[in-house]
């Protein structure tokens, strides 16, 4: 077990590997128990490193034997690796370990699934295989074999000779530790080809456990799209003979980009009509698009340190963006990316856990696998592209590409890139990079004699260990429109630099009406005076459709906040004008279903806190409630004809169009609901051909309350799909009413189902509990106590898992006394536990603000 006090690594203090490796061959002998691992690593001094003792990283290994130059050689073994005195020149090393992939429960490096050998090497995973420099500055070529009774043996690179119990497989592209994969065991594989544009015929199979090889289709159609989508829009052509794609069942992340051997989440990779939605089919079209993408973007350019997570992460993230926007809408894209970045990583900004973009220092690596990292690393990469503009950024990519390759580079080297290709000075953007938080722009206007100004002061309030905050650059997107609606000012980017600013618009005939920050050019909170008139213009008549969608949620949050604090009842004019939006035909069907949502109760209590009330998660809840109810029953003509416009009669397709539907559908059917008890929603239940339209049912039939009967015919229909059974479970304590949650949850961990070791059953019962915002925040504390519970339970089997769920505390200290005495209690009880791991101890201690 980890040490629960580990040491602070800063990245000032970098420092090169005393050596490189030219070549490393490994040889693993498979066995549950007792699997040996036999390395050949050929070493040579660094001659840009300094004078250093020859340390290898390795944890949980059995060492059996070491020799230099073949002559046995007896380390200094620790915990942490090992040390031993070496030749001042080359030399051979040779070290054969043993390891116990059964007993890995927290599948990191080499365990096991059900049966089937799979790793997990990223961050520092592979120094529990064998002894080993597991940092991503020391890359080499690999070459391996593996021996094993079991019939698919899998490693990266390309197949070299296999036979009876063996295989081998050479990798030509120097890589780090973590890029390093092998699995083995008994799969079968959806094949197919892809022609590069050079003509070079790769192979491409996605491997699966027998009986899963009906749900392959989509991702193998998603992985050749976006192989053709990185070569026209990036110009990449993938490197290998083969890529392959596994699908495991325990895995704590979505997937990973080892070099030509991606190994998945069968959640996120396995999909058919039947057992997943609409949201399924698009999010592994999003991750299987990603990953690929890291073949460049993380692989063949990867990261000096991990303090660079963010140069492969957030151009990846940001690369991933921009193929979903273009195979699907790309307004409800955007509009999804920004939900997901505000709900997501703005309240890490706002909290303990707030970092920068590249931190300064960690003591657990996976805890800052972060929204942080990826969603905001990825608008850095937008808001370069924004200023630079699209030619500018295409040329500085191909430089990139061309003097990068076979690098691990830094944010140094990529703003380098950009600088060199468009003599931008970017200093003062990179503090993207370093500063932590969210910045707040005030906006303030004057209009005389035909002038419009709009002044700008931006303001980042401080963070943990970050008091003081500079100016930055910040790309602002405006258009001014005129009292008719009409467009007078197209799209212009507004670059602020300083910490006020004014821009200045001439000859126009009347006071424009603003459009700011449109299509969310920026990361940041804009505070403006605007009256809710402006607001419902906006929504009316704005080009802009994020912008359109953006007044109809502040109008939707302003009421929501009167309704809370004022009881007040629902804005009149807020829904007017929202019921004409959602007649125009000619607007998208998954842009009117979105338009139809409001913010999440989690967010508004984030506003109430920020104006100086104390958020009481259970009128926050009431609140919404009572706007639905007014919605649905307001609209209740306007439903049956949504309703209509919402229902797919052609065969089933996970395509932006029949999805839009659906969810136009779905978005109608909640409403319905509250009319007519869940009548609708048993119909379409029973009547269902495809998993989008049986789920949304039974969340209004779970929501409505008379549920046992559908619950249980799900369960029974679909007992034997453990992807299907975690939407069961999770589904339930998602939908319940917050009253009923912790003892519905409750009830769920007793169920004969419930795998508390594999992740994703764990998080479709606990990550449900933390999402469920009232529910969770109860104000006997029960929702803390028991999620804590499984915590410290889960701890001494997968910490990266357990450490990543007690972010649910993150928002404590916003609530009452009484709720923060309740959750400081619980996080207080899981730093006492026993044996604590490092992943956790770190991620509580940063809550608590020690």
């Amino acid at each position: 077990m980890k040490d629960a006090a580990p040491e602070t690594i800063y990245l000032k203090d970098y420092t090169p590997f005393g050596w490189q490796v030219s070549d490393v061959h490994l040889t693993f002998r498979l066995a549950p128990k007792s699997t040996r691992v036999i390395s050949k690593i050929h070493f040579a001094p660094n001659p840009e490193a300094p004078a250093q003792e020859f340390f290898l990283h390795g944890e949980d290994l059995k060492l059996i034997r070491a020799t230099i130059d073949g002559v046995e050689v007896t380390p200094e073994v620790t915990p942490e690796g090992l040390r031993c005195a070496v030749p001042d020149g080359p030399f051979l090393w040779e070290a054969e370990v043993e390891i116990a992939p059964e007993d890995n429960t927290a599948l990191e490096g080499l365990y096991m699934s059900s049966g089937m050998y799979c790793t997990q090497c990223e961050a520092e995973g592979f120094r529990k295989i064998t002894y080993y420099p597991d940092r991503p500055d020391v890359m080499s070529v690999f070459s391996v074999r593996i021996e094993g009774d079991l019939p698919v043996l899998l490693s990266n690179g390309n197949s070299v000779d296999r036979g009876e119990g063996w295989a081998e497989w050479h990798d030509p592209w120097p890589k780090p530790a973590y890029l390093f994969a092998l699995v083995a065991g008994d799969l079968v594989n959806f094949p197919d080809r892809f022609t590069t544009r050079s003509g070079k015929e790769v192979k491409l199979n996605i491997w699966v456990r027998p009986g899963d090889e009906g749900k392959c289709a989509f991702g193998m159609e998603a992985l050749k799209t976006s192989m053709k989508w990185d070569e026209d829009a990036y110009g990449r052509e993938y490197d290998l003979d083969v890529f392959n794609i596994v699908a495991v069942d325990d895995f704590n992340m979505g997937a990973m980009e080892n070099k030509g051997l991606n190994i998945f989440n069968s959640s996120c990779v396995l999909a058919s009509p039947e057992t997943s939605t609409d949201g399924n089919f698009e999010r592994i079209e999003a991750i299987i698009a990603h990953e690929y993408f890291h073949n460049w973007t993380g692989n063949r350019i990867t990261c000096r340190d991990w303090f660079q997570l963010c140069l492969k992460e957030g151009l990846t993230v940001f690369r991933d963006q921009q193929f979903t926007a273009d195979v699907r809408s790309a307004p409800v894209a955007r509009i999804e990316n920004v939900a997901q970045l505000r709900a997501r990583q703005f309240p890490e900004d706002q909290g303990p856990l707030s970092h920068p973009v590249r931190p300064e220092s960690f003591q657990e690596i996976n805890n800052f696998y972060t929204a942080t990292v990826y969603e905001k690393g990825a608008e850095v990469i937008g808001m370069l592209k924004t200023l630079v503009g699209d030619e500018a950024y295409a040329t500085a990519l191909n430089l990139y590409f061309d003097r990068h390759d076979g690098d691990a580079a830094t944010i140094e080297d990529w703003l380098k890139v950009f600088e060199d290709a468009t003599g931008r000075d970017l200093t003062q953007f990179k503090r993207w990079y370093s500063q932590a938080g969210t910045p707040r722009v005030e906006v303030t206007e004057d209009w005389a004699d035909g002038t419009y100004a709009l002044t700008f002061k931006q303001h980042t309030p401080p963070t943990p260990g970050q008091e003081v905050k500079e100016p930055q650059v910040i790309p602002m997107a405006v258009g001014l429109l005129n009292p008719n609606g009409d467009e007078v000012v197209p799209t212009r980017v507004l670059e602020i630099t300083e910490a006020e600013q004014t821009f200045t618009f001439d000859g126009l005939a009347s006071r424009p009406v603003p459009s700011i920050n449109r299509g969310f050019s920026a990361p940041v909170v804009l505070d403006r005076a605007s009256s809710r008139e402006e607001r419902a213009f906006l929504l009316a008549h704005d080009t802009d459709p994020f912008n359109r969608w953006e007044a109809s949620r502040l109008l939707a949050r302003e009421s929501l906040i009167a309704m809370i604090c004022e009881d007040a009842g629902p804005d009149e004019a807020w829904l007017d004008g929202l019921e004409r939006l959602l007649r125009d035909r000619d607007l998208d069907p998954a842009y009117r279903a979105m338009m139809m949502g409001t913010p999440t109760e989690s967010e508004l209590a984030q506003v109430l806190f920020e104006r100086g009330h104390t958020p009481d998660p259970d009128a926050i809840h009431a609140a919404k409630e009572v706007l639905a109810q007014v919605k649905a029953e307001r609209w209740a003509d306007l439903l049956p004809g949504l309703a209509a416009e919402g229902t797919v009669d052609a065969p089933f397709a996970p395509d932006a169009e029949q999805s839009g539907k659906r969810a136009l559908g779905a978005a109608v059917l909640a409403l319905t609901s509250r009319l007519d008890g869940g009548k609708a929603a048993r119909a379409q239940f029973a009547s269902a051909d495809n998993m989008t339209l049986q789920l949304s049912a039974l969340a209004q039939i779970i929501r409505v309350g008379e549920d046992a009967e559908a619950l249980a015919a799900f369960e029974d229909q679909w007992r034997h799909d453990r992807l299907v059974m975690d939407k069961w479970f999770g589904l339930q304590v998602g939908a319940t009413a917050p009253e009923n949650v912790v003892p519905r949850a409750e009830a769920l961990t007793r169920h004969a189902d419930f795998d508390w070791k594999n992740p994703n059953r764990f998080r479709a019962v606990m990550g449900a509990l933390a999402m469920n915002h009232a529910g969770f925040h109860r104000k006997d504390g029960s929702g803390y106590r028991l999620l804590t519970d499984w915590l410290i339970k889960l701890d001494d089997l997968n910490p990266q898992t357990t450490a990543r769920m007690t972010s649910a505390f993150q928002t404590w200290k916003r609530y009452d006394a009484e709720r923060q005495a309740l959750m400081r209690a619980e996080l207080e009880r899981l730093q006492a536990k026993p044996k604590l791991s490092r992943d956790t101890g770190e991620m509580v201690a940063r809550i608590l603000g020690a």
